[in-house]
């Protein structure tokens, strides 16, 4: 299932032992924690991309408070996946959502970040599921068709990668941030859900769209967590507790005939 990475290389990786190799002898080791890094130098454009250590680790801590699990249930009673699925996270973070659905529905998982410490994390806590490090913005490293149905979740979007390992017939949840996501925080923002639709139409179909939206009280330390996990300019604020709403725009897209 999985590509070399290696420019003008993407012959197909077979394991052997704790490595995986391909044809040409370029091999990538499997980390003690389960993941491989198949992320190549032209594809990050800083030594340590992606989410520090720090931000995954504020993030998995507001995940496991509770406070993000009706956005999981929305986003999995939408997606509706079954056991014979092969689910791709495209931009997965610490895992939590591909994770968290793999263990109730038993499907096949894979995750992608170009983060170490969040797929590292990721592994630790998932260790049934597959996790790579690429750069899914540029380039999956994966055989084409590979999955039944695709996740992204508040990450970043790529329209023919994502057609390309998605079968024919097979499903992608986008979920963007809605105009009051975090709202108390850092005020109204602009409605996204039309220019990603528009950016998809040209290989997908929409076939659902919905809202999921929550509050949650938060004492000060997760309010500090939440800005140091989300976005970067609110970490300058002080944290006090308050009521926190949470929301996601979530569009169900089928392949385009």
């Amino acid at each position: 299932m999985l590509l070399c990475p290696v420019r003008d290389c993407q012959q197909p990786l077979h394991r052997e032992d704790r490595r995986w190799l391909c044809p040409r002898s370029h091999s990538f080791d499997i980390a003690r924690s389960g993941y491989v890094n198949l992320l190549q130098p032209q594809d990050r454009r800083s030594k340590n991309p992606g989410d520090t250590a720090e931000a995954v680790a504020a993030r998995r801590r507001l995940h496991h408070s509770g406070v993000t699990a009706p956005l999981l249930h929305a986003i999995g009673s939408l997606l509706a996946p079954a056991s014979h699925d092969t689910v791709l996270d495209a931009g997965c973070g610490d895992g939590f959502y591909l994770g968290s659905l793999s263990l109730l529905h038993g499907f096949q998982a894979t995750g992608i970040d170009i983060s170490i410490p969040a797929i590292d994390l990721a592994a630790r806590r998932y260790p049934h599921c597959h996790w790579l490090v690429a750069n899914a913005d540029r380039v999956i490293p994966c055989v084409g068709e590979s999955f039944s149905k695709i996740l992204s979740i508040t990450a970043r979007m790529n329209p023919p990668e994502f057609r390309r390992v998605l079968r024919p017939g097979g499903q992608l949840l986008v979920a963007i941030p809605s105009p009051i996501d975090l709202i108390e925080l850092r005020g109204p923002s602009r409605d996204r859900v039309g220019r990603t639709i528009q950016s998809f139409a040209p290989l997908f179909t929409l076939q659902h769209q919905q809202r999921a939206t929550t509050t949650a009280p938060l004492d000060a330390g997760a309010v500090r967590d939440l800005q140091h996990a989300t976005y970067r300019p609110l970490q300058s604020q002080p944290a006090e507790a308050m009521q926190v709403t949470f929301s996601l725009d979530l569009l169900l897209f089928a392949t385009a005939p």
